[in-house]
């Protein structure tokens, strides 16, 4: 399975959580019905019908079936400690930045006539903080994963190819085939 640079971007904020997320299915769907403030907005958000919600909150249904276990959790975990996410994604896009591993096939051009045929190779490289905010920004309104794979793409040119911009100016990034990618704050 190919990863997905913003599940990547969710996992790391994730990781800044002070809490756990409500264990149970009963717990879960509370969180739900009252973030969503109600059952039937709680039903569109997940898939199901309005009376299934009703049943999980009351603790009729508690084992739910694999895959709508897995959409009830990142639900909740899409809304979890709202404010613990934005500050660690301000402290990423102001003075901390970010580090992404990744392993995929990087290619270059340089200057007329030069190529470097792409290959596979394996980066962790960090960021500096106006690519975290970019990513992020990109990823909240809705950036396609190959969007967000050239603004990696950008950073990684700048800061692993041409080393912060002191050498091989002009130098253009291929980023693609993407087996790996990881992000940490």
């Amino acid at each position: 399975m190919v990863d997905s640079l913003g599940a990547s971007l969710d996992r790391a904020l994730e990781g800044a959580f002070t809490r756990r997320i409500p264990q149970s299915a009963q717990a879960q769907m509370k969180y739900l019905v009252k973030q969503l403030k109600g059952t039937k907005a709680a039903a569109q958000a997940l898939g199901i019908s309005q009376r299934t919600v009703e049943r999980y909150v009351k603790g009729q249904l508690k084992r739910p079936r694999q895959d709508l276990r897995g959409r009830i959790e990142r639900e909740v975990k899409k809304r979890w400690q709202p404010q613990v996410r934005a500050k660690a994604r301000k402290k990423a896009a102001s003075t901390g930045g970010l580090v992404v591993s990744t392993r995929a096939r990087f290619g270059f051009t340089a200057a007329p006539g030069t190529t470097d045929d792409a290959r596979i190779r394996d980066i962790t490289q960090a960021l500096p903080p106006e690519y975290a905010d970019q990513l992020y920004t990109a990823r909240e309104q809705g950036a396609t994963e190959q969007q967000l794979q050239q603004i990696a793409a950008d950073g990684l040119a700048r800061m692993y190819f041409r080393a912060n911009n002191s050498r091989a100016h002009g130098l253009g990034v291929e980023f693609t085939d993407v087996e790996h990618i990881e992000i940490e704050l």
